[in-house]
């Protein structure tokens, strides 16, 4: 099997566009949830949410006439991309064109084009629906657009898991280096569903934070007085490289990806299993895959949504899994930073884990300070921790029982 190295990473979230503008502001405990200004949410249930405010798709190389075919979680996917292979260093031409592959996915796609298309035809009819709605809306077309953009070649593809898409897709894209399928892939996660409809629809579930008069403090994991999630938008791509192609071109390497964990709770369809048993064997199956002592495991990124449900049951899964270590691990929730971005929030917040390993931090738990006694580990208060880890997971479970979870080291 080959060995599997993260060798460029690009992020957009609600703290900025670009790795370091994000990666500072996370690392001192910032947030970028806020009142919600995209539309009017004057006579709506839930009025914050994490919007990205400084994205411009034609810095990036989306030209304007571009722009109205493309939705807006496909323009962070190309602009992440953009970012990572900056980043790495990579170029892409007929030599390489059909060993570099794409596995990066949304939860829902271009949410914000079913709406608007929807509205064009119940107020002028069917003739004024865009000949450029289906090619913009369907979920594929991140990924889709990526390869056409760079000239990606290889494998190519979207896993649509809901929140744990984004986490999927690298774990999928991981597995087609290490069987010799690709030798570079962009993997990861993009998702914008901060729109009236897709934000009302979460509001009637009960999910979403309605802590509109303290946005920066709605999203709180594994504080007891956790109320919902936020939602947030953005994308987190990464390079992924067969370790001896990117040697071969003196890469630089963040971390090694080892392990990958995939599971269903076989359950409900949007609450988790009591006491994250899913969630439990998804993380056995990365430590197992990657031959993980559980000591060696330093930080989890947590899912850690801020709903009541989420928390304790990723706790209780965490503890089951690593036992009495549970207790020396630090566990953090990166989403009261960015807010929960969906099928984004595994891209995103595997960038986070591939920075903390390659930088030696790791982020806190913002907003931590009311502890759940079901929630008792050590999930990093509010300010980060400079320590050198050795093996770094990120997990994300999302709707339909869906469990993912990946294992990062640091290159040696």
């Amino acid at each position: 099997m080959n060995r599997v190295v993260v060798t460029g990473l690009g992020l957009i979230t609600a703290l900025g566009t670009g790795i370091e503008k994000s990666w500072k502001r996370i690392v001192a405990g910032e947030t970028g949830i806020a009142r919600i200004e995209s539309y009017d949410v004057s006579d709506m249930p839930v009025q914050i949410a994490g919007e990205v405010k400084d994205f411009d798709p034609t810095e990036f190389g989306i030209e304007k006439k571009e722009i109205k075919k493309l939705a807006r979680n496909t323009q962070f996917a190309i602009a992440a991309t953009k970012m990572a292979l900056d980043d790495s260093k990579l170029i892409i031409d007929e030599r390489n064109a059909e060993e570099v592959g794409v596995v990066v996915s949304s939860g829902i796609g271009g949410i914000e084009v079913f709406e608007s298309q929807h509205q064009a035809m119940l107020e002028k009819g069917v003739r004024r629906i865009s000949p450029f709605t289906i090619p913009a809306m369907i979920a594929n077309m991140a990924a889709g657009n990526i390869g056409i953009y760079f000239g990606a070649k290889g494998p190519n593809k979207s896993v649509v898991t809901a929140c744990a898409a984004g986490t999927h897709s690298i774990g999928d894209a991981f597995e087609i280096i290490r069987l010799g399928k690709a030798d570079v892939m962009f993997a990861g996660g993009t998702e914008a569903a901060i729109t009236p409809f897709a934000m009302n629809a979460f509001a009637n579930m009960k999910a979403l934070s309605t802590r509109n008069d303290e946005p920066e403090k709605a999203s709180r994991p594994f504080t007891a007085d956790r109320d919902g999630f936020v939602m947030g938008e953005g994308a987190g791509v990464l390079i992924l490289e067969e370790l001896e192609s990117a040697k071969a071109r003196g890469a630089k390497i963040y971390a090694e990806i080892i392990g990958y964990g995939e599971t269903c709770d076989a359950y409900h369809i949007t609450a988790p299993v009591d006491g994250g048993e899913g969630a439990a064997r998804a993380f056995k199956m990365a430590l197992k895959e990657g031959d993980i002592a559980l000591e060696d495991v330093g930080y989890i990124n947590a899912h850690g949504t801020s709903t009541p449900a989420n928390d304790k049951n990723e706790t209780a899964a965490i503890k089951a899994v690593f036992g009495e270590h549970a207790k020396e691990l630090m566990v953090s929730s990166t989403k009261g930073a960015t807010g929960h971005g969906l099928g984004a929030a595994g891209g995103i917040e595997a960038v986070i884990i591939a920075k903390s390993i390659f930088e030696g931090v790791v982020p806190p738990t913002i907003n931590y300070d009311n502890p759940d006694p079901e929630c008792d580990l050590n999930y990093v208060p509010n300010k980060a921790v400079k320590k050198e880890i050795n093996v770094a997971m990120s997990s994300s479970l999302g709707f339909g029982g869906h469990n993912a979870v990946i294992a990062m080291r640091k290159y040696k």
